[in-house]
């Protein structure tokens, strides 16, 4: 019978994933964990504490710091391969699971599902001429080096794309290699997985290739199988079930999803919101469970394609998601930054950026030009992600698969920070208390039409302390709400005083939040 070794990639909730490897563990298999290294040191020692002395459980010898979309994703699925490769010599499957995947079918059937063929179950579709990727960019993920990470460099990470097309700095593609793509998430039997590993050591340019590409761990191990593996020996799905919205957004799946899980075609599922515990419970017992028989149907996903291929040419059954769903979410937490000068609060995302893997979105809802993905049509206007707020920000934390994300808000928008609060999420506030000169003062008269290059000095000597007034007033009135989790850093603050709020506000240690407050140009002009 199979004998399976999971690959457990996770980042938070060590009770959930202690349950997940104890479940799984239970059932006669292993379990090899990647714990993300910018999760806490004790969250990790009280995680590997619950397993001392236990042969079926193998932890990463090595951890990464991940951020989405990056090579590192790979680079901590393949360390906790080698780990559990070495580490479970009885191990004939390796399958890949993320923390918030769930069973949906009990341990015999997986177990007689992998018996039954001999093939590696892994997605792998021409990069090229499928169409498995529906927004965003497409060629231009292979063809350009990455440096920047989206979703917490945004600006710098377009940008930089935007100078390599106007140089010309195309890269070549390695001949050998048919492109594949497909979804992460796979399972390959132990054969596959030593020709995987002999293959990376000993081909290192085909890592060097993959590093500065985008979104590699859609690539990477499906390129990598079907140059290694026979076509009619890889079942091409993916075993573990996700669906997408129409508008290219990962469904969550919540406790009265039961019933469909059971019937779809697949192992696991993904993703399983933290709110779901009832659900989490009855997959949890049906895995443990002998001899049950399971109906399959697959018609949840055939449903789901048929309603939004209806959307698709105008004739719904339902409002857009983001017209019905009007919650970010219990389980997240929302982190706004305003200030008044646009130009301190981008510098400081970008400083949290690069010091931390927190998703960082610049002035979303006042700016036009802020970078943002492909999201269906929602982010294309101001107007129109006003409207839809809380959906919008929802679609960004699934887009980056996040649960904490941090955006800029204009002090003037006081109604989104009052209706931000009243939302299940958990909403933090940073203000940064910034001085204002005459020079600022009429350029910001001049940029809202108070002002023109005609106006004089001496008109400006008279609109300059309305002006100022006006913008005290603003910050006032974020101060007169008493908003909880309330927190201000100050531009005549040393950079040690600013330290304490800014690393409670972005749930830091002391000394990374000191390192971001000692940034010597984040309150110039």
């Amino acid at each position: 019978m199979a004998t399976v070794a999971f690959i457990l990639l996770c980042h938070k909730d060590r009770e959930a994933i202690t349950a997940q490897v104890e479940r799984l563990t239970a059932a006669g298999d292993k379990v090899a964990v990647h714990f993300d290294a910018r999760a806490s040191q004790s969250d990790y020692e009280a995680l590997r504490s619950n397993f001392v002395g236990n042969p079926d459980v193998a932890f990463a010898k090595t951890r990464v710091k991940c951020g989405w979309g990056e090579w590192s994703l790979v680079a901590a699925t393949l360390i906790a391969v080698r780990t559990a490769f070495e580490a479970f010599p009885e191990a004939t499957h390796f399958y890949l699971l993320s923390g918030d995947c769930m069973p949906i079918k009990s341990a015999q059937y997986v177990h007689e599902y992998l018996d039954a063929r001999d093939a590696d179950i892994i997605e792998s579709f021409d990069f090229f001429e499928s169409d498995w990727i529906k927004t965003g960019l497409r060629e231009e993920r292979l063809i350009y080096r990455h440096i920047f990470n989206e979703r917490t460099q945004p600006r710098r990470y377009y940008a930089a794309i935007k100078l390599q097309q106007v140089l010309g700095l195309k890269r070549a593609i390695p001949a050998d290699l048919r492109m594949m793509i497909g979804s992460q998430w796979w399972c390959l039997r132990r054969r596959t997985i030593e020709k995987l590993l002999q293959f990376v050591d000993q081909n290192k340019g085909i890592e060097r290739f993959f590093r500065t590409t985008w979104i590699p761990d859609e690539t990477f191990f499906q390129t990598l199988v079907r140059h290694l593996v026979a076509e009619v020996e890889i079942d091409c799905r993916t075993p573990t079930f996700l669906m997408f919205s129409d508008y290219g957004m990962p469904v969550t799946f919540y406790n009265d999803h039961f019933d469909l899980l059971l019937a779809q075609d697949y192992l696991f599922a993904r993703k399983i919101s933290a709110e779901a515990e009832e659900l989490k419970a009855r997959l949890g017992a049906v895995y443990a469970e002998v001899d049950r028989n399971f109906s399959v149907s697959d018609e949840g996903r055939r449903l789901h394609g048929f309603l939004t291929g209806r959307g698709r040419i105008g004739q719904r059954f339902a409002p857009r998601f983001w017209e019905r769903d009007a919650t970010i979410g219990r389980e997240r937490t929302l982190m706004l930054v305003t200030c008044k000068k646009w130009h301190v609060a981008k510098r400081l995302l970008d400083r949290v950026g690069m010091a931390t893997n927190l998703p960082a979105i610049e002035f979303l809802f006042d700016e036009g030009s802020t970078p943002l993905p492909d999201l269906g049509g929602i982010e294309a206007t101001l107007d129109k992600r006003s409207r839809h707020r809380r959906a919008m920000v929802r679609m960004l934390f699934d887009y980056y698969e996040t649960d904490r994300m941090i955006l800029c808000l204009d002090p003037s928008r006081l109604h989104l920070l009052r209706d931000f609060f009243s939302d299940r999420c958990e909403t933090r506030l940073l203000e940064i208390d910034c001085q204002y000169g005459d020079d600022y003062l009429q350029g910001h008269a001049r940029r809202v039409g108070l002002a023109s290059e005609m106006t004089t000095e001496a008109n400006f000597a008279a609109l300059l302390p309305t002006l100022r007034n006006d913008l005290t007033r603003e910050i006032e009135a974020i101060r007169d709400e008493r908003f909880p989790e309330f927190f201000r850093i100050k531009e005549t603050a040393a950079p040690e005083e600013n330290a304490a709020p800014l690393a409670k506000f972005l749930g830091i240690e002391h000394e990374k939040a000191l390192d971001i407050a000692r940034t010597d140009y984040l309150f110039a002009d």
